[in-house]
């Protein structure tokens, strides 16, 4: 954005440069046209002499007579010649400024290469035609991960079917199963089944956040009430893992805000945390506000992410585990969606990791 914000001042010089050094031509063009004539007018009558009877002497003479109106025609007859060079100049940028244009859209790397007194023009449509091959290449990855995803996906819808089929199959043929074997395989398919839902919901996911434009419900939210409430409401998933939390906020936090989706930031954030945490470990929530508005990290003890994969951790179905954990593995849309709803809130969200630490950053104005 800065660069297209230098780069228009330059774009529009050109016209009014053009313009001067049209001008400066007809100055330079006055002087020379007055000077010759006067060179011509002294050698005339100082230089030669001339009879009366001279065939060029009566014409000389009315040339004389007329010095003003040969100037004049002099002059307009120059003036147009240059008006028709700086014209065609004109039209001949305008033909090279079309063609480039043309080259812009092209699938080929060939930079656009147009005059020196087009070089800004030249360094814009240059610019344009990177972002355009950026933006059509990352259109290009994003359609490229949902296909495999949608393929992982119903590959691993596959798996908990076959599994529920299965086993309500063997309950159905199996006449004299005991009563325990029953409550096993019964638990089973619900345990598959539920998995069916969540891969199910991971689908309506990929459509909503295709399909449906995110808009902000703004009210006055407390964000410590409800960081507290999501981290009593996250315990169980920490047992498992061994895992611990701690919650650092002011008693009070307002701030305008749309609740919801708020609360779907927090939870994917920390849904990410508790997933890639190591075992044993804790994960802090520090919180605070100030005039400008509210500061949240999400600090958790796993392994390193990787400069690359730094970089893309918000992009639509970028997942880090690129091998995908079957039973865990998400759409790879929450981080992606977070930080849509945090900038839709007008705010910032920043991965950084280092020394087998993750933080994630938020910050959110006091008044989107």
């Amino acid at each position: 954005m800065n660069h297209n914000v230098h780069m228009q001042p330059r774009r529009q010089a050109l016209v009014p440069r053009l313009f001067g050094r049209f001008l400066l031509s007809v100055v330079i063009y006055t002087v020379l046209l007055y000077l010759f004539l006067m060179i011509g007018s002294y050698i005339g009558h100082n230089v030669f002499v001339w009879q009366s009877n001279n065939p060029f002497y009566s014409f000389l003479q009315w040339l004389d007579n007329n010095a003003f109106l040969l100037f004049l025609f002099l002059w307009g007859l120059g003036c147009l010649g240059l008006v028709v060079r700086y014209l065609r100049k004109t039209v001949g940028y305008v033909d090279q400024i079309s063609r480039a244009v043309e080259q812009v859209f092209t699938e080929d790397d060939a930079l656009v290469q147009l005059p020196g007194e087009l070089k800004p023009t030249e360094e814009r449509l240059n610019q344009i035609k990177y972002d355009l091959v950026r933006s059509q290449q990352l259109a290009k990855e994003a359609e490229q991960r949902k296909n495999d995803l949608v393929v992982y996906l119903a590959h691993d819808l596959k798996t908990p079917l076959t599994s529920v089929i299965g086993y309500l199959t063997l309950l159905r043929d199996e006449q004299q199963i005991s009563p325990e074997l029953r409550e096993k395989y019964l638990s089973i398919s619900v345990e598959k089944a539920e998995r069916l839902e969540d891969l199910i919901n991971e689908f309506f996911e990929i459509t909503r956040f295709n399909l449906q434009e995110l808009t902000l419900d703004l009210s006055t939210v407390n964000l410590t009430r409800m960081l507290e409430q999501m981290a009593d409401e996250f315990r169980p998933l920490l047992t498992p893992k061994g895992l611990t939390y701690s919650l650092t906020a002011p008693p009070e936090m307002h701030i305008r805000a749309d609740a919801k989706k708020l609360e779907r930031v927090f939870d994917n954030l920390l849904r990410n945390a508790i997933f890639y945490s190591y075992e044993q470990t804790e994960i802090t929530i520090h919180a605070e506000q100030d005039e400008r508005g509210v500061t949240l990290l999400f600090k958790n003890h796993g392994d390193t992410i990787p400069p690359h994969k730094l970089e893309r951790i918000f992009e639509q179905f970028y997942r880090l585990d690129s091998a995908r954990a079957t039973q865990t593995g998400g759409a790879g849309l929450g981080l992606a969606i977070a930080k849509e709803i945090v900038e839709l809130h007008h705010g910032t969200i920043i991965a950084q990791s280092e020394a087998d630490i993750i933080r994630f950053t938020v910050f959110l104005p006091n008044t989107p």
